[in-house]
């Protein structure tokens, strides 16, 4: 078998992983233990997010015409991918919270939702909430105000509940009395 015939299915592998993904981030893996490592794809594996290490030549023929192209230059050193179909910022956000520990896995770069962002950008992206948690956060938000409006109708309620009767009967003795008092003063 000729080498090309050996390397075009880990191509087409590369590129059916990269078809419908939202994401791909690129990092350096080397000088992770086999621990850290195994680590690393349990984590995100959880999220969703496949990753795996391929030759960057396979990774540059599989990204050729596709938004990914724009990390060819990102493709030297060893190199692992991580991909997301799901959540756009999935790949970062583990990536990150898991470089902090292990020093070793540096991230590269990576393509998400089209457009190309650099190690930086990368941790910047990574502070953003996983979807699940930005929807809890708005529904959190849209019933907080609802909550807030049935506990005042609650106080304002049992307010007049105990204050009502008092407050009828009150007047009503008050005023009766003062209307004729002040009604034999006037005449």
């Amino acid at each position: 078998m000729a080498k090309v015939e050996l390397k075009k299915p880990v191509v087409e592998e590369i590129s059916e992983r990269i078809k419908d993904a939202q994401a791909v981030v690129l990092v350096d893996h080397r000088g992770l233990t086999v621990a850290q490592d195994t680590e690393l794809r349990k984590k995100l594996r959880a999220e969703g997010v496949s990753y795996k290490v391929y030759k960057n030549t396979m990774m540059n023929f599989a990204f050729q015409g596709t938004d990914f192209e724009q990390l060819k230059d990102l493709l030297n050193g060893p190199s692992a991918m991580a991909v997301s179909e799901s959540d756009p910022a999935a790949p970062a956000r583990v990536l990150y919270e898991f470089a902090k520990t292990a020093k070793a896995l540096e991230i590269k770069g990576g393509v998400i939702e089209g457009k190309f962002y650099d190690a930086q950008a990368m941790t910047e992206i990574a502070a953003i909430p996983s979807k699940e948690v930005l929807l809890s956060k708005l529904l959190g938000s849209m019933q907080s105000p609802i909550t807030n409006f049935a506990r005042v109708i609650k106080q304002i309620a049992e307010k007049n509940g105990e204050g009502a009767p008092a407050a009828e009967e009150a007047p009503a003795t008050e005023e009766a009395p003062a209307e004729t008092a002040e009604a034999p003063a006037a005449e």
